[in-house]
């Protein structure tokens, strides 16, 4: 997978605000949301849910996921690809398809890519999760001194899930700077979502050997591997197989988009045996595809009913102290 340095251009970029559906590019043309939403909800009603808990979507200030979807539309150095965004509607619209779809929990996962920016990003999404029903309150932190002393007022203000993006902010997660925020995430027990595998293009600190060296120095981190480790799942597998605490979301890891993945028995086994440490995961609303389609690709690796029932309800539900 190819190698690139974090660019300084990474959110900075001055591209007009995009508003509405993206306009066709010779992209399929794709189902309105009115049958995603009927697919997304005959999904969890055939498995007898209640609805659908995604543990990785963000929702962020307005400017910044402007930035954010411009970067994605150029397919910057991170991307890699082209990278057509599906949804665009502004905030009350995105939380509306959530609802339609019948999502009953998320997550508001917002990341800095420099110092000086975590500490504001958690004040705005503590708003989020207090004005937001059915919004976990997410926080977020980057290797900085002051992380040692927000990180702590974050989860004492009742921070449920962190998330980390080390290929986006170009640092090595075993950074001295962030040994007081693994050391009282672990000790609180709170999940962090965790950008860390070399997927969709590796960076200098991406890969399992960064975080398993964080691991082996916290082993009682709640480390949620995003996009399922890809493409390193292996070894991702390995640690979640060494570490208890170690758990991985699906996020975009098994649609045809992100790459086909062709399990053998062996990892189809290991994968079965973490069964209770797997989390739905969807990308939303950053990702190329309907909403759906994150379902149906997991449902299309059949590893059964009572696995997919886990995955996209009964983990977190637990995990979270859901009802």
């Amino acid at each position: 997978m190819a190698h690139a340095e974090r660019p300084e251009e990474f959110a900075e970029s001055e591209q007009p605000e995009q508003t509405g559906q993206p306009e066709q590019t010779g992209q399929p043309e794709q189902p309105e949301e009115s049958s995603v939403a009927a697919d997304v909800r005959r999904f969890w009603r055939s498995l007898g849910l209640p609805g659908l808990i995604d543990v990785h979507t963000h929702f962020m200030p307005h400017r910044l996921l402007d930035r954010i979807r411009a970067y994605f539309d150029a397919a910057g150095p991170l991307i890699g690809r082209e990278w057509p965004i599906r949804y665009r509607q502004d905030e009350a619209e995105r939380l509306e398809l959530l609802r339609d779809y019948g999502v009953l929990a998320f997550t508001s996962l917002a990341y800095p890519h420099k110092p000086g920016m975590a500490e504001s990003l958690n004040a705005w999404t503590a708003d989020f999760a207090a004005r937001t029903p059915g919004c976990l309150h997410s926080a977020t932190f980057f290797p900085e001194p002051e992380a040692a002393r927000y990180v702590p007022a974050a989860l004492a203000d009742g921070a449920r899930v962190f998330k980390a993006h080390v290929q986006v902010g170009d640092y090595d997660p075993a950074d001295p700077l962030l040994d007081p925020v693994w050391g009282a995430l672990a000790d609180a027990g709170v999940p962090v979502v965790v950008h860390c595998a070399s997927g969709p293009v590796a960076t200098r600190f991406t890969g399992p050997a960064p975080m398993e060296r964080v691991l082996a120095r916290y082993p009682a981190l709640r480390a949620v591997i995003a996009h399922f480790g890809l493409p390193e799942y292996v070894e991702f597998l390995d640690l979640a197989e060494r570490y208890d605490g170690v758990l991985l979301d699906t996020t975009m890891a098994f649609t045809d988009f992100f790459g086909e993945v062709e399990l053998s028995d062996r990892e189809r086994k290991r994968i079965a045996g973490i069964e209770e440490r797997i989390l739905f995961g969807s990308d939303f609303p950053n990702i190329p595809y309907p909403y759906s389609v994150a379902l149906e690709s997991l449902a299309r690796l059949d590893f059964g009913d009572d696995w997919l029932r886990a995955v996209c309800y009964g983990n977190a539900a637990r995990i979270f102290g859901l009802s």
